[in-house]
C-alpha cells in the first residue's frame, strides 16, 4: 500500500491551512460538510490521525469514526428530516477514493429523492445553513 501523504486536502483542513465548515469535533475525529454535496446535509468525518483509508485504519480509527458517524448521521437525519441515511467509505482508486485520508460520507436522504451528480461544488451560503443545521441537532 502506497505511504500517507500529509499534503492531501483533508490533512490540511486538519492543520487549518484550509477552512471547512465544522460540524463536530472531539479528540480523535473532525466531521466538516463536503463542499461537493450530492445531498442535502452530506457531510464528512474523518480520523485526526494519517491513515489512507480503511485498509490501513487501526481499530481504534474505526471506531473513533464510526462513534462520530452514528452521532453526526442521527443528527442529519433529524436535522433534514430525512427518512434514512446513507454512509459511503472508498478504498483506493479502483475502489473510488478520490483523497487518500481515511473518510466516510454521510447522506441524509428522502424517499424517492436520488443523490445528485459528483463533482459540482454547493452553494457556500447554503452548505453553511446546512452545516448549522446539523450543530443544532446535535
Amino acid at each position: 500500500m502506497p505511504n500517507y501523504d500529509d499534503e492531501n486536502i483533508f490533512a490540511k483542513i486538519l492543520r487549518g491551512e484550509i477552512p471547512c465548515f465544522k460540524v463536530f469535533e472531539d479528540a480523535d475525529t473532525l466531521c466538516f460538510m463536503d463542499i461537493f454535496p450530492r445531498s442535502q446535509g452530506h457531510c464528512l468525518v474523518i480520523p485526526k490521525t494519517p491513515c489512507r483509508n480503511i485498509l490501513d485504519a487501526t481499530p481504534e480509527q474505526l471506531a473513533a469514526c464510526m462513534k462520530t458517524v452514528n452521532k453526526v448521521a442521527n443528527a442529519a437525519k433529524s436535522a433534514f428530516d430525512a427518512d434514512g441515511i446513507t454512509l459511503f467509505q472508498f478504498s483506493e482508486a479502483a475502489g473510488g477514493q478520490e483523497v487518500f485520508h481515511l473518510h466516510f460520507h454521510i447522506h441524509p436522504r428522502h424517499e424517492g429523492t436520488a443523490l445528485l451528480p459528483p463533482g459540482k461544488q454547493g452553494d457556500m451560503d447554503q452548505i453553511k445553513k446546512n452545516a448549522d443545521a446539523i450543530i443544532a441537532a446535535l
